[in-house]
């Protein structure tokens, strides 16, 4: 099993998934994708990880406009209405009966190609939709304890070279700052962006408490988090000074909390920084990450609310 954020509790009922794609529904032993996918070949598509509360897929409208965002950036047009895209996400939960602790990876690509080359005019298929929902809880060790973080020399590059605001299926920066952030024994890796400040984390977005103030990177060089928006505007809600500027390691290091932010966990505090201790105790949410996650439940709440 992996570790950091994305640590999960194993639950015998994902041995049975129905997994949609484009519309069918399948086994998830028989969901199967054709080797002349674009997603396949060239990591060329969008996607979004979701979460199921009370049978609400909450935050549902602020996923859905990133994703027809970088579908429309990359000269990709999904072929349902973000009313029918939402609905086939509803089926999708309905059919495999979750109601709680859901997680969803909704994956477009631009479609099937009639031969391996990146030109999208040799697509000769609509764009694939694929909808992969698991009964997925984080593991509460993880979210109480928190995770050790790790400084890796891959960067959060220029929009010029890849737009990192862009949530495509091309990972790779992403997975080699997590591989070497591993090799050195951490459980996610902090990237920097082009001029060395604090840009993100490879899977989660990253925030660090200083005299009462909270602070994250500018937004420049990240993917535009749904859930670190949602924190941003909770924390001003409860009146806290949120900053989003630059920073460098020394803010870091000698932060009084930190942590992360992400679909899949919600908040998850940092204890450790390139061998630094953050956390005075060695580990486990400080009265900042506390006051935030009760402020994130009740935005957490108020989707709920609005349903379906």
């Amino acid at each position: 099993m992996a570790h950091g954020t994305h640590d999960y509790v194993a639950d015998p009922r994902n041995a049975d998934i129905k997994i949609n794609i484009n519309g069918e529904f399948f086994h998830r032993d028989d969901a199967k994708i054709s080797v002349f996918d674009s997603g396949f070949i060239l990591g060329d598509g969008v996607w979004e990880g979701l979460r199921v509360h009370q049978g609400v897929i909450v935050f549902l409208g602020r996923h859905l406009r990133r994703l027809y965002d970088g579908a429309k950036a990359l000269d990709m047009t999904i072929p349902l209405s973000k009313h029918e895209l939402a609905q086939r996400l509803y089926q999708t939960i309905d059919t495999n009966q979750m109601e709680e602790g859901g997680h969803i990876r909704l994956m477009v690509t631009r479609g099937i190609k009639a031969t391996p080359y990146q030109d999208p005019r040799v697509t000769i298929s609509p764009p694939t939709i694929v909808i992969v929902p698991e009964f997925k809880l984080p593991a509460q060790e993880t979210l109480d304890q928190g995770i050790r973080l790790f400084t890796v020399h891959v960067r959060r590059g220029y929009p010029d070279v890849q737009d990192q605001k862009l949530n495509s299926h091309s990972k790779i920066n992403c997975i080699l700052a997590c591989i070497q952030a591993t090799k050195a024994g951490a459980d996610e890796a902090l990237m920097l962006d082009p001029h060395g400040f604090v840009a993100t984390c490879n899977s989660t977005h990253f925030f660090i408490v200083r005299d009462g103030e909270l602070w994250t990177s500018t937004g420049q060089f990240c993917l535009g988090g749904v859930t670190r928006k949602v924190v941003i505007e909770a924390a001003r809600e409860e009146g806290i000074a949120v900053f989003e500027k630059n920073f460098s390691l020394a803010d870091v290091y000698s932060a009084d909390e930190a942590f992360v932010t992400g679909t899949y966990a919600g908040l998850v505090p940092v204890y450790e920084v390139d061998g630094r201790s953050i956390s005075e105790d060695g580990g486990g949410a400080g009265p900042m990450v506390n006051r935030l996650r009760a402020a994130y439940q009740r935005q957490l709440k108020a989707s709920i609310f609005e349903g379906r």
